[in-house]
This record gives structure tokens, sequence and C-alpha cells, in this order.
């Protein structure tokens, strides 16, 4: 399945049978596809090694700490990385190639990293608006320079030099298969954020839980014109300014229990 180009892509995995393939072939040019997954119980494993890739089976750290496991474990220093449910469009793919093909990869004086523009689908259709898109993303960086930082579950490639710009093709971003699937990964991401604020000091949470969920909405449905997406535009702003108040609420709970605990 590997092609010739001398990139590792890499993609971290769980419970993702259903749309590896897609996501792996969409990077079968690159000379490597590595895929680190964290304990799935369906068949992901199985079909990414039937499609050729090199799976490592581990436990699960935290996004930050995964995928920072998964460039350390690529045999190349250029890194194109994914999540399992993204796919490279074919002009990102032409578009890469010709960076490769033409020798700007990696050459003296040129950036060390490149964003791309993702456009996610979601209830059904392309999201254009709500700040959802154009949304820029450095996912092609040479690990000498970059790598994953942020705060769970947030995570971003920092980068130590110039990043240069993709400007044909997408990254595609299947967000979620259903409405119950997207409340499940809000309430699994609220917790996780507020456990990373709590670690980080913060522990006031009412005064955010009232101000920033509405001016969440606000924004996205308003000011960033979510409502040129329709009823997605819309669901998508409420459930937005919910994850907020959810992650703040989760903070709330989590400092009262540790003044109950003495901590």
């Amino acid at each position: 399945m590997s092609g010739t180009l001398p990139l590792s892509a890499c993609v971290i995995a769980k419970d993702e049978g259903d749309r590896i393939e897609a996501c792996l072939r969409s990077v079968a040019f690159c000379a490597e596809v590595l895929v680190l997954d964290s304990g799935s119980a369906d068949d992901t494993v199985a079909r990414a090694r039937a499609l050729g890739a090199r799976v490592i089976e581990t436990d699960w750290p935290g996004w930050v700490r995964q995928k920072n496991r998964a460039v350390e474990a690529a045999r190349h220093d250029w890194i194109l990385a994914l999540d399992a449910d993204e796919r490279v469009d074919p002009a990102l793919r032409a578009a890469i190639e010709a960076l490769v093909n033409g020798g700007t990869l990696g050459a003296p004086g040129a950036p060390v990293a490149y964003e791309m523009t993702r456009k996610v689908h979601y209830l059904g259709r392309w999201i254009r608006h709500g700040g959802w898109y154009p949304e820029w993303r450095v996912r092609l960086f040479d690990r000498r320079h970059a790598a994953w930082g942020g705060r769970d579950p947030h995570d971003r490639v920092e980068v130590r030099g110039a990043v240069g710009r993709l400007g044909a093709g997408h990254l595609e971003h299947y967000t979620y298969r259903s409405m119950t699937d997207h409340l499940r990964q809000m309430i699994r991401f609220s917790e996780a954020a507020a456990e990373e604020l709590y670690r980080a000091g913060r522990r006031r949470a009412l005064w955010p839980m009232l101000v920033r969920p509405p001016f969440r909405f606000l924004r996205m449905y308003l000011l960033r014109r979510g409502f040129l997406d329709g009823q997605a535009g819309l669901v998508l702003a409420m459930l937005a300014a919910t994850s907020v108040f959810l992650k703040y609420a989760r903070l709330w709970d989590r400092v009262r229990r540790a003044r109950e605990d003495g901590a």
C-alpha cells in the first residue's frame, strides 16, 4: 500500500474499523503509514494491517502524548499527521507531491511545516461557516522542528521555524457518525478539558459557566455566520455552547470534590 514519498503518515485510532480504510487509502502515497491503536475492540487493527500499515498497539495517555508517540515512532522525519476520521483529498495529495517532487520540501530556507485547509462534514453536509471553514491546521511538518503541544483535548502542532501554506485541496474531516456520537465525544472532551484546567491551577468556574456559553453561541451563529449553514449551523452553535458549559461545570465539580477530600 505504501508509496514512495519520504513521508510518514501518522494516524491515532481506537474503534475506527468503519473509517480507518478510507483514511489510510488517502495517504497511500507516503512511504510509511503508521497507526497507533489504543485498545480497539473492533477490527481497526486487522483492517489497518491488511492495507499494509505498520500498527503499534499501545495504551491511551492523552491526545498530545499519543500523537507525539506516533511522531517519535515514525521512520521518516517529515510527518503527515491525521486522525482516523480525516482524509487527504486528491487536490491536497497533488499539492504535497508537488512539494516533494519539486525539491521544495526540506530545502534550505524552506518552511519546516505546512498548514492545510480542513473542511468538516457534519449532519449530511459540508460546513462552510461558524468558524469551521476555512480551518487552517499544521499537519505536514519536520519533527526536528515541530511537535504536538497544546492542552488535551485541544492539541496543536507547535513549530520552531517558518510555516508555509498548501493552498490547494482539503483535509476532509468526517467528524461524528451520529448525534449520539457527537454527544458522547462532548462528554469525553469536557471531562478531559476540565481536568487540564484543574491541573493548570484554574479554580473559578461560576463566571465562565454564565458568560462563555452564550458568547460561544453568538460568535459561531451570528458573528461567524453559522446561520448560513441552515439547521446544521444552529445545532453546531448550540452544542458548542453546551460543550463550554459542560467543561466549566465539570471544573466546578472537580474543585468541589477536591475540597471535600481535603486536597
